[in-house]
């Protein structure tokens, strides 16, 4: 099995880029990055500095319910290309570690699945939780 890293959706991000209201009803904060890591999620790539990006609220879950985490993200504020989706780490996940979780098909939170996990462990553990029947997909926050 191979993990693949995914985008968000390109009509997704365009409509977010476009103005559209994010995940509590906001219109997307506009800011110019001063460096550092900050992870579009659209290609997958930092905003590297003096680039306009945005900040929102996004919930990647099709409907609420109580386990339909919304959390901020941030985007190019400009058009850029949609990472394609790969088995390599992408850029963005520049961290030591990261949370790897496991949602059934219910996109509810599958108990126990959720560890700290060192970068270069990640396609390994997300290997391991979807070999499991109870585990639909994973996310990386």
């Amino acid at each position: 099995m191979t993990v693949h890293f995914k985008a968000l959706p390109t009509e997704t991000v365009r409509s977010l880029q476009n103005g559209s209201a994010d995940a509590y009803g906001l219109t997307p904060e506009r800011r110019v990055s001063e460096g550092g890591t900050i992870p579009c999620r659209h290609c997958l790539k930092h905003v590297a500095t003096g680039e306009p990006y945005l900040v929102l609220a996004f919930r990647p879950f099709p409907g609420l319910q109580p386990y339909a985490e919304t959390g901020p993200i941030f985007l190019h504020a400009e058009p850029c290309e949609a990472s394609k989706p790969t088995g390599d780490v992408p850029e963005i996940l520049s961290s030591p570690d990261y949370i790897v979780r496991g949602y059934g098909s219910d996109d509810r939170i599958v108990y126990g699945t959720g560890e700290v996990t060192p970068t270069d462990k990640i396609s390994t553990r997300a290997e391991e939780l979807l070999k499991r029947d109870d585990v639909a997909y994973v996310h990386v926050r």
